[in-house]
């Protein structure tokens, strides 16, 4: 075999050996009628649990090589509730989400580290009303049949997004830490 076609063979082959791998995740899809992203605040002392009901997720995840794998989630914020309409009302405004110039949410992952027992810590960028910030977030992984949940919570900063801004600032009636919970199913995640 001469030297070219030996190149040609070989640059075939990475390409196929490419192809093949993407392949292999192209089919991991979230489940949305199964996944959940919760929202918990207190306000006055009291929680107040609100709920996104438009995501997406991208998931290219092999659990034998975790390290290999990207996490991309995008939130329509303009989806979220607190189950009241008068609160529903106030959240797509200026000083809390400003939906109008910011109608998302993304995370995007930049690194995913196994910690063994179906747990995972998932750094990357959190962006929320144009504030990126590096996130940890702790995962956890469940399969039942072709279904595998990931599931965690993240506390974030509410004032580091500015969200709640202006008089909504004030700590003592809304406060800063804010829960983010999430269960996404997925389909398409190898047996680990």
């Amino acid at each position: 075999m001469t030297p070219f076609k030996s190149h040609i063979r070989t640059t075939g082959f990475l390409i196929l050996a490419i192809a093949g791998a993407s392949l292999v995740h192209a089919d991991q899809k979230l489940v949305p009628a199964q996944s959940d992203i919760a929202f918990v605040s207190k306000q006055m002392g009291v929680a107040m649990e609100g709920h996104f009901k438009k995501f997406d997720a991208q998931v290219a995840f092999d659990p034998a090589k975790p390290e290999t794998g990207k996490i991309a989630l995008t939130v329509d914020i303009a989806s979220a509730t607190l189950g009241a309409p008068e609160m529903d009302g106030e959240l797509p405004k200026a000083v809390w989400f400003n939906t109008a110039k910011f109608p998302q949410a993304t995370f995007q992952s930049t690194a995913i580290k196994a910690l063994g027992g179906g747990k995972f810590e998932v750094s990357g960028k959190l962006a929320i009303k144009g504030n990126t910030r590096d996130a940890i977030v702790p995962v956890t992984l469940a399969q039942s049949g072709a279904t595998t949940t990931a599931s965690g919570v993240l506390t974030i900063k509410r004032l580091a997004y500015k969200i709640g801004e202006n008089e909504w600032a004030d700590t003592s009636a809304v406060a800063d830490d804010v829960q983010i919970k999430f269960k996404l199913a997925l389909s398409g995640v190898g047996k680990f």
